[in-house]
């Protein structure tokens, strides 16, 4: 492995001061356990170290500290079998949503919307109650029973969430995707659940366009014949005529359902409450179920710990329907949050949109992904000049590694007294592995610490341990949140071969990781897309990080491929911002900076100019599909084309290939 002496401490960007500190939701469990358990940790690193030796002593105690509503009791926290095996509170039941309506008041909204069609508006608890309890009746009128999947093709609007609860409440699965994607990837992640109920949106709008999918919802439906009920939603009103959509009814008729009150299934702790689904870059993706109770104590326990979210804040997150991150939004509900959505582009009528819907609505918690952060650091925005952020408490940032000159942007331009959380989790286990603690201080490009709970270490390819050194993020002690199966995986012969093959009885995740002397963590990128150089594994990040910062350089890509003989070829290939072309001063200056910055290593063979970068729809380079294709794979082999976002994309590279004949 690749050995990084550390010859100084990154700076301290953000300290908590003793009233921040004291404040937090994570000092009042600690105050708790030593009030009702008489353990008195002196620091969060003590908290962490028990979490994960005593782990099933530290579950309990977040089911009693939040006081989850069991409806049959369980009779052990934690049974002893090994990973992907373990069984959680087993016998209990529960239902996710029960939780969240028991914040129910009159005191502030459930939510906020926004939109490029709709400006600032609210959802009151009752309004919210209301149509998730029309919607309930409906389901049960349809017949839907408890394993049930109600499936979604919607944007990220009110509606979504309304169809979650609903779905929730009665013990049904829920699975969404958003309308951006095309009908073969719907379909491709539908057709393996097979669900009852369709819900979907006429059309969405994006980047100032309208877009009518009602030919996508028509080809759906035809292609699921296990949904008995079609639910259409007339969001842009680009068309109303459902008469040639077979069993199709409007929203606005559903919502007329009569209803007596909002009632809650109890279902065993472990009973599917969604299905996720991985990237599906060179298959069909993965259908990760997660179980009612795991995410709930999950969900608790980050939100309020990690995130430090407090009733009457407002929590935003920028995602669609397609990404985790939109359950994790929904979930902050269950902390009394009011969750505020937005529908569209982020870049819409420009780039300061959502610091402007941040002023407004006001958000404490602003959550978004580290493209976005540079991005708004290449426009020069600085987010105060669109409005009053006195309120805004922490930005969190996911989905990629956030660079060090993301962090130093975060409190040079957007706010000095703020907390930022880089955060780092997966579809997986739909939460962090690692992220924010607001007892501790944030150091530039550090991630401040792995979540509690959460046995997260770098191993090297023995499975030794390794400390402020580059290895493979594993987790060794289960989660309850991890899934509690794959879809129609009833060997579990997908998931062993996703976690399990490479470290025996041991979660691998997939990514770079290094853990500093102060127990910070770094994500240095997906270890499928490292790059060996001469025996010497780099993150495909570190490119990244330091291209990044190149002005005139848009995005970029970076694979490494062996050749055969020992040898390697590693391009570099870049989006120019419009007005610029790639030349040679440019190209030296990408030299300099990643032999400055890192090592020449980290030189690459080529730099070769393209007009876009394959990404899949979840918003992740397509890395591992370049390479297979510049390996001589056939498009169709190399990638799933349902699941990337601009396969145009990837015309650039078939081409380059042949013409290289690597």
């Amino acid at each position: 492995m690749m050995e990084i002496e550390e010859t100084f401490t990154p700076p301290v960007l953000w300290q908590p001061s003793e009233a921040v500190k004291q404040n937090s939701r994570i000092a009042g469990y600690m105050q708790w356990l030593r009030d009702n358990r008489g353990l008195d940790f002196k620091d969060y690193d003590a908290l962490w170290q028990w979490s994960v030796e005593y782990a099933p002593d530290f579950w309990k105690s977040i089911s009693d500290y939040f006081d989850v509503i069991y409806h049959e009791p369980y009779q052990h926290v934690m049974s002893g079998d090994p990973m992907p095996y373990t069984k959680w509170f087993e016998g209990s039941t529960l239902n996710y949503a029960e939780h969240i309506f028991r914040n129910a008041t009159d005191d502030r909204p459930a939510l906020l919307f926004q939109s490029e069609r709709h400006s600032l508006t609210s959802v009151s608890w009752k309004e919210l109650k209301h149509k998730v309890a029309a919607l309930q009746r409906f389901f049960l009128q349809q017949g839907i029973q408890p394993g049930d999947r109600v499936a979604a093709y919607v944007p990220n609007i009110p509606e979504a969430t309304i169809s979650l609860l609903a779905a929730m409440s009665v013990g049904a699965v829920w699975s969404s995707c958003s309308p951006d994607f095309g009908s073969g990837s719907v379909m491709e992640r539908f057709q393996q659940i097979e669900p009852k109920i369709l819900i979907a949106t006429d059309g969405y709008q994006y980047n100032g366009k309208l877009f009518n999918r009602m030919e996508e919802v028509k080809a759906i439906k035809e292609k699921l014949p296990s949904v008995e009920k079609l639910i259409v939603i007339p969001y842009t009103g680009t068309s109303a005529d459902l008469q040639y959509l077979p069993d199709a009814i409007a929203w606005d008729e559903v919502m007329q359902t009569p209803y007596t009150d909002l009632r809650f299934t109890p279902v065993p702790f472990d009973h599917a409450i969604w299905i996720l689904y991985s990237s599906g870059t060179t298959g069909i993706p993965k259908a990760i179920t997660h179980g009612h109770g795991g995410v709930l104590l999950e969900h608790f326990k980050y939100l309020t710990f990690h995130n430090d979210v407090r009733p009457g804040e407002n929590f935003f997150w920028f995602t669609t329907t397609g990404w985790m991150m939109w359950n994790y939004v929904n979930a902050s509900l269950l902390t009394g949050a009011t969750i505020v959505l937005y529908d569209g582009s982020p870049g819409y009528p420009d780039i300061s949109v959502l610091w402007r819907m941040a002023a407004q609505a006001p958000v404490h918690h602003f959550g978004t992904s580290a493209p976005f952060l540079m991005t708004c650091k290449k426009a020069g925005i600085v987010p105060g000049e669109y409005g009053d952020l006195a309120a805004l408490r922490s930005v969190s940032s996911t989905g990629s590694p956030l660079p060090q000159e993301g962090f130093d942007y975060v409190y040079e331009k957007v706010k000095q007294d703020l907390w930022l959380c880089s955060m780092s989790g997966g579809t997986d286990v739909c939460t962090a592995f690692v992220g924010g603690c607001p007892l501790l201080p944030v150091y530039e490009g550090e991630i401040q610490c792995r979540a509690l709970g959460c046995e997260l270490y770098a191993l090297d390819e023995e499975g030794n341990r390794l400390w402020n050194e580059v290895g493979e993020m594993v987790i060794t002690t289960p989660m309850p949140s991890m899934p509690v199966f794959f879809w129609n995986d009833e060997q579990h012969g997908k998931y062993l071969s996703s976690y399990f093959e490479t470290y025996s009885g041991i979660w691998r995740h997939g990514d770079w990781v290094k853990i500093t002397p102060r127990n910070g963590v770094v994500i240095l990128g997906r270890s499928d897309a490292t790059l060996n150089r001469q025996g010497v594994r780099i993150g495909t990040a570190e490119i990244y990080r330091a291209v990044d910062t190149i002005p005139e350089i848009k995005d970029s890509l970076i694979v490494n491929i062996e050749l055969p003989g020992g040898g390697d070829y590693m391009p570099l290939f870049v989006v120019m911002k419009e007005g610029h072309s790639l030349n040679g001063e440019i190209k030296d200056t990408i030299k300099k900076t990643l032999r400055t910055t890192y090592s020449p290593r980290h030189l690459p063979d080529e730099i070769i100019e393209v007009s876009d970068i394959p990404y899949t729809i979840s918003g992740k380079k397509m890395e591992m599909p370049v390479k297979r294709i510049l390996m001589g794979r056939s498009l169709e082999k190399a990638v799933n084309i349902g699941a990337v976002r601009n396969p145009g994309a990837l015309e650039f590279f078939k081409t380059f290939m042949m013409a290289r004949e690597l």
